[in-house]
């Protein structure tokens, strides 16, 4: 993840016959108070199968679009699939899958609130790679997302799996020769073997787009550094180069072609930014997919089937509700949105005010949408107010130990069914009412089940994957709003 001033990719969980004691404030008329739960187990590790790709030779002689053509052009749409990145894990089992994902998530906060926080700083140390004024730090190479599609690279198409990840501007990708890459499932792209590829000029409009550009004083073209708040790191050339999807080629997409990748990578080959920021791909092939986007992520416990993302007029569902965009003038990468409060069991938390997530004038607070962090973190006063209201309509449920950042646990063993009181999201002008497994997930394969969100004492909240999956999460960029579609992936 990245933002204005940081060109870094930043490198998705789930009865009870009780009686259920009420809130003390009004309930809401026209929302129920409970829902049912389905028990499922933790989920195996995902197989990957890849229906919307063919294999390198597959033909090149459909839709061919320039991401940096400034002419009118019929709009287009795409589609790719997505896949955990489970799929890619050396872990096996569930659990261990499942502590891995925990693990990815803290990292991936942990380094959004920085970042958030550093937005006013000053103190900024220097790059690694020459030319460099300052460094663009931010995320951790293994919470740069948590979801990736397979496209192809170059001219003929090299197909590599690439990780998608909402709060990232620059793309990037492994390149040959490497001064040091680390393992990637597919072979490292070698650029002198693509037609396609070209590197940028140094003064060139598309290097001053970089908050940061280097410049290689030998062969005068423009260079990039994603770095990582641990260490990791990934710089090189940066150049334009050709994506298919699907048969569906885009020339011209600016992105980082990396010699030295250095850290804690993941086994994809990159990272396709898609973020607000310039460089990212939504940005950049704007124009053409008239700057319309959507994923729907599959809850992976109840369901087989594969995620997707599509862009272009047809990522926008006709029965998502939307709230505006808010901007961020000192951090342009992060979707920002308003959440006004949270009902629970049919009421209004009344310790949740809108105040609680204020986005002020120097940049701090506020909340985004990102598809790479997992649980939802809201600032602390929040989260005790909606912990504590979901406790009391859970009151006569069997409670469970705490397991690492969740602090309210129930026992499900042998149960098949149960219900639960209702949660939902009260952003500016949408009501996104949460289904049960979106916050109340499996921990362990023992029947634990916890209330997927968490507290944050950083002032920046996050709405996480699990509370997206089975919603058709629209980014309609061109009308500035995200909207939430119920039942998306079908």
């Amino acid at each position: 993840m990245e933002g204005k001033a940081r060109n870094a990719p930043a490198l998705l969980f789930f009865s009870f016959t009780c009686v259920f004691l009420s809130l003390s404030t009004t309930t809401l008329s026209t929302s129920p108070q409970f829902q049912t739960l389905t028990v499922n187990p933790l989920p195996n590790k995902p197989t990957l199968s890849w229906a919307d790709t063919g294999p390198e030779s597959e033909p090149e002689t459909q839709t061919l679009t320039d991401s940096t053509s400034t002419e009118a052009s019929t709009t287009t749409s795409l589609s790719v699939q997505l896949h955990h990145l489970d799929a890619l894990s050396s872990d096996e089992t569930p659990q261990d899958l499942f502590n891995s994902r925990l693990a990815r998530d803290a990292s991936r906060v942990k380094s959004l609130t920085s970042l958030a926080a550093a937005v006013g700083s000053t103190n900024r140390t220097r790059a690694r790679g020459p030319g460099f004024s300052s460094s663009v730090t931010s995320g951790l190479a293994q919470g740069s997302g948590e979801y990736f599609t397979r496209l192809g690279v170059g001219t003929p198409a090299r197909y590599v799996f690439m990780v998608l990840d909402t709060g990232s501007d620059v793309v990037w990708i492994q390149c040959a020769p490497c001064k040091k890459c680390y393992s990637q499932t597919d072979p490292v792209f070698n650029p002198t073997k693509s037609r396609s590829f070209a590197n940028i000029p140094c003064g060139s409009p598309l290097c001053r787009r970089l908050d940061s550009p280097g410049c290689s004083t030998k062969k005068h073209i423009c260079l990039y550094q994603v770095s990582y708040g641990d260490g990791s790191f990934t710089y090189g050339e940066f150049s334009t180069e050709t994506l298919t999807f699907r048969g569906t080629r885009v020339g011209r997409v600016a992105l980082g072609c990396g010699h030295d990748n250095e850290g804690l990578f993941i086994g994809a080959a990159g990272l396709l930014g898609l973020g607000r920021g310039r460089l990212s791909f939504p940005s950049q092939i704007g124009r053409r997919f008239s700057r319309k986007f959507s994923y729907c992520l599959v809850d992976r416990s109840a369901s087989s089937k594969p995620s997707y993302m599509v862009f272009g007029d047809s990522a926008i569902s006709r029965t998502a509700r939307f709230t505006p965009l808010v901007s961020n003038p000192k951090l342009d990468t992060f979707y920002y949105v308003e959440l006004l409060g949270v009902s629970v069991g049919g009421t209004r938390v009344p310790g949740i005010t809108a105040s609680l997530f204020k986005l002020d004038s120097t940049g701090n607070g506020g909340v985004i949408i990102d598809s790479g962090t997992s649980v939802t973190r809201l600032t602390r006063p929040a989260y005790v107010a909606l912990r504590d209201a979901f406790r009391v309509g859970a009151s006569n449920l069997k409670r469970a130990p705490e397991f690492s950042l969740f602090d309210t646990c129930f026992d499900l063993s042998g149960k098949t069914e149960v219900k639960v009181p209702t949660v939902v999201l009260h952003f500016r002008g949408a009501d996104v009412s949460l289904p049960a497994s979106n916050y109340l997930i499996p921990v362990d394969n023992s029947g634990s089940f916890c209330f997927a969100f968490a507290g944050t004492m950083s002032g920046l909240s996050i709405v996480g994957n699990i509370q997206q999956q089975g919603f058709r999460v629209v980014y309609d960029l061109a009308a500035s709003r995200v909207g939430f579609a119920p039942r998306g992936c079908a």
